[in-house]
């Protein structure tokens, strides 16, 4: 009688063993807020619209020169770009995205999805919908987001103060106001103008490098000795001569 009732308990108990590899894809959400809730460990391999916000805000730690793709897919740049965010905020390094990093990450975003350090208002000083440039508003409004995602990482780099910011994404009639260029990454809603703060311009130009900035200009380049512009573009290109760049 007793085998009888045991062997059925220890049966129930098996069905329910967690193997390690569920474990980790069942990794416990802690503190989420009404941005986003990751419900999953990333590593890499792991692809999906999971991986694509986490990529959005580990965009600012691609090093130096470097260009994080935003493609869903955890390749071994997503890797070093989550390492490099955990090795900046002192959690453990090892790329994968788990509760520690997805806490930080959640302490560092407001609800609206920006890091806590920058505004959609910030970035853009032109109107209120996103709307009139080169691209659709929503697009213009997303291409913001990352660029304020990679000047949180600059800031905390350079000692968590304050970052200036001048402006952001124009229409092309309010980039004809001003006099901009007609291809200006402006009218794509991820280029930002920085004042020198206190910082200042050179100290900001050259961290701009390790940021997954693609274009930098500033002093010394024509029209630009009173402000930073830091944008994303297809291929790369800084100038900066008074700074060395």
């Amino acid at each position: 009688m007793k085998l009888r009732f045991v062997l059925p308990i220890l049966a129930l108990l098996s069905a329910v063993v967690v193997t390690p590899a569920a474990a980790a894809e069942a990794d416990p959400v802690t503190a989420a807020d009404a941005c986003y809730t990751w419900g999953r460990t990333l590593s890499q391999g792991a692809s999906g619209e999971d991986v694509r916000q986490l990529q959005i805000r580990v965009a600012g730690y691609p090093g130096y020169g470097g260009v994080l793709g935003l493609d869903g897919q955890f390749g071994p740049a997503t890797k070093a770009a989550v390492t490099r965010f955990q090795q900046a905020y002192g959690l453990g390094a090892d790329g994968i995205a788990g509760s520690a990093t997805f806490t930080k990450l959640y302490a560092l975003q407001d609800n609206d999805c920006t890091p806590v350090n920058f505004s959609y208002d910030e970035l853009n000083n032109c109107n209120s919908d996103w709307s009139g440039g080169n691209v659709s508003a929503a697009t213009a409004r997303a291409n913001a987001l990352v660029s304020m995602w990679k000047l949180q990482a600059m800031r905390h780099a350079m000692g968590d103060r304050p970052i200036d910011v001048n402006g952001g994404f124009r229409s092309v009639a309010c980039n004809n106001a001003v006099g901009g260029a007609t291809g200006s990454r402006h009218l794509y809603g991820d280029a930002v103008d920085l004042g020198a703060g206190p910082q200042g311009f050179c100290a900001l130009a050259k961290q701009a490098r390790n940021h997954g900035f693609s274009e930098i200009l500033g002093p010394g380049y024509t029209g630009h000795n009173d402000h930073v512009h830091v944008a994303h573009r297809s291929s790369r290109f800084w100038s900066a001569p008074s700074c060395g760049i």
